[in-house]
């Protein structure tokens, strides 16, 4: 019985290897864990892009042009008041709020675009446009 009663806990020894165990895990799943994190923010951005897309096709629909670059892309949430004034602006707007991107920045919009009837693209991670690699930007035209 003495010996049952003395071994009812782990040794320091015993409790090192586990530690050791989890931190050679977690240095091994971690790295690939937080590299999806950017990612999966690129395929938001895509996402919220074909949304906006969307909505700025039914706001033409609506009114016979897009909103101009002025106008912005707040035009989809609240009827512009400048510029040309849209005729048969949906109640309730077209999207429900102005979205940000996923590194919390605005969407740049431009009408007339560049590559195509309009431009919107998220300026990535950096916040700056153009970039290569993890840096680049994510348009609509691509």
């Amino acid at each position: 019985m003495n010996t049952w009663k003395r071994r009812q806990g782990f040794t320091l020894v015993e409790i090192m290897v586990v530690v050791i165990i989890l931190g050679l895990l977690a240095a091994l799943v971690v790295p690939r864990v937080l590299g999806q994190g950017e990612e999966a923010r690129r395929t938001a951005a895509q996402v919220q892009l074909k949304e906006i897309e969307q909505a700025l096709d039914l706001f033409h629909l609506d009114n016979g042009f897009f909103p101009t670059t002025d106008q912005g892309i707040s035009a989809l949430v609240e009827k512009p008041r400048s510029g040309p004034e849209p005729r048969k602006y949906r109640s309730g707007g077209y999207l429900k709020k102005i979205p940000t991107d996923p590194w919390g920045r605005p969407y740049l919009y431009r009408c007339p675009g560049e590559h195509g009837d309009y431009d919107i693209l998220s300026a990535g991670p950096d916040g700056k446009e153009g970039g290569t690699g993890k840096d680049a930007d994510i348009n609509n035209w691509e």
